[in-house]
């Protein structure tokens, strides 16, 4: 039986030792190792949470990134790719993105794999820079919205 016992040294003394040398009863061996496993779980379901909403950012418009970009800062930018815009310099895509209700627009140079949906009007995503007059885009961070995805059904507006 494992457990706390008295012992006496040679000096006479008495102290409470364990006593290891019985098996540990396997109903206590499962509830341990639930509340260990339990407590990690907990735990790294923690940081995950901590992890994704500290690293989050909310997107934003090219009106606000024109009003108030501070350069070198990394923003998730939102809105429709400009008719008419759209460019290539060897590897580099050079096109312009404006509000999804209005005229401001912001110009941005990408190099990355440019998504196959990818064209004037369809709603993007990327994460850009601000390096000058011009939004330079994350590379391998453009990605195009699915306009069925974002429509109001009763009127068929996105």
């Amino acid at each position: 039986m494992t457990g706390l016992r008295s012992a006496v040294d040679s000096g006479g003394r008495g102290e409470r030792v364990w006593d290891t040398s019985g098996p540990m009863d396997p109903d206590r061996k499962r509830r341990i190792r639930l509340t260990v496993a339990l407590s990690a779980a907990l735990l790294l379901a923690g940081a995950l949470a901590y992890t994704s909403f500290s690293a989050s950012s909310e997107a934003r418009s090219p009106s606000q990134l024109a009003r108030s970009a501070t350069p070198g800062q990394s923003y998730q930018l939102t809105g429709k790719v400009v008719a008419g815009s759209i460019r290539h310099e060897g590897s580099t895509l050079l096109f312009r993105v404006r509000d999804r209700s209005g005229a401001a627009s912001v110009p941005i140079r990408y190099t990355g794999v440019v998504p196959d949906p990818f064209r004037e009007g369809r709603e993007v995503i990327v994460t850009v820079r601000k390096q000058g007059g011009v939004f330079v885009g994350e590379k391998d961070s453009l990605v195009t919205k699915c306009p069925s995805k974002f429509t109001d059904k009763q009127s068929g507006k996105a």
